[in-house]
């Protein structure tokens, strides 16, 4: 689905009245969006992607959150199943700005948004989205270390170096130990999928990414991929620091010791992730790097 052909255009005339006549953007990753505008002149969000049982979920817990106000697109349809895809359209909300740097300061003000999303989100009574997203999906029911990904799998899994796997299967370990309940919560939280307009919020994206897991580790998660906007990488522990502790301020609860040790875990298995997918590509080892310089410190944090 490279280009909004008769599959979209016929779904578009269908469920929207009218058939697209222009593209105003197109992105592909594991969905393929489009921005479009139709013959009556309204402008959508197509978004199409496998059909993997998630997308249902998330769309009613975008749904949600509109209806209360939260920045993020309304969707227009549900999720409409279509050979083997899940398809969906949603409000066009254009600009705003990437917020960049990965300091501190930055962080605080990620840490809010998540905050106030994860508050959003807790009364939502919502079927669990679930298989989790691959590059947070450490409670995966495989027998290996790493959920199972073709792609990956089939490479030369010796390019991976030995501390990306001890680091790896540290962190699942602890966090596999740990005996917290479930909520829903963003699984993709990165600089990438938010646009600012000053110093507020203007919207948050890839609601597709939504997870189900121990509020601690969705926010440890969020601690270090805050500011990834391009090739991701892992933020400094002092801005994870501030994450967590504004995080908890936000919500008026303190983290047990427990949970510090999840959210500071969950810190490390995307980087993980993703410095195995560096690795296996044969990519600039940036989330490798990171990861090697503070695994041993987040490790320590963590009890793993």
């Amino acid at each position: 689905m490279a280009r909004p052909g008769e599959l979209i255009s016929a779904w578009c005339r269908e469920h929207l009245g009218a058939g697209p006549v222009e593209v105003l953007f197109e992105r592909e990753s594991i969905s393929t969006v489009f921005g479009l505008r139709l013959a009556d002149g309204a402008e959508v969000v197509v978004k199409a992607r496998p059909d993997d049982g998630r997308a249902g979920s998330c769309v009613a817990a975008q749904e949600l959150l509109a209806q209360r106000g939260f920045p993020c697109a309304r969707p227009i349809t549900p999720v409409i199943a279509v050979d083997g895809l899940a398809v969906h359209a949603e409000q066009f909300w254009p600009g705003g700005d990437v917020l960049a740097g990965d300091s501190p300061d930055v962080a605080v003000r990620y840490a809010e948004v998540f905050a106030r999303l994860m508050a959003e989100l807790a009364c939502a009574d919502i079927p669990p989205p679930l298989p989790n997203p691959r590059w947070i999906c450490w409670d995966h029911m495989g027998l290996g270390l790493w959920p199972a990904i073709d792609f990956l799998d089939r490479r030369d899994q010796s390019a991976v170096p030995d501390f990306v796997v001890d680091t790896a299967r540290r962190v699942r370990r602890r966090l596999l130990a740990a005996d917290l309940p479930c909520v829903l919560g963003h699984g993709d939280y990165e600089a990438q999928n938010l646009r600012w307009r000053g110093r507020d919020v203007w919207i948050v994206h890839d609601w597709d990414s939504l997870a189900w897991q121990p509020e601690a580790a969705l926010v440890g998660a969020a601690s270090g991929a805050f500011a990834n906007s391009g090739q991701p990488t892992l933020a400094p522990i002092a801005a994870s620091e501030a994450f967590l502790a504004t995080y908890q301020d936000f919500r008026g609860r303190a983290f047990t010791a427990t949970e510090l040790e999840v959210a500071w875990a969950a810190s490390l298995w995307t980087p993980a992730h993703n410095a195995r997918w560096e690795a296996l590509h044969g990519d600039k080892p940036l989330s490798g790097n990171a990861l090697r310089d503070q695994a041993p410190e987040r490790l320590r944090r963590a009890n793993a």
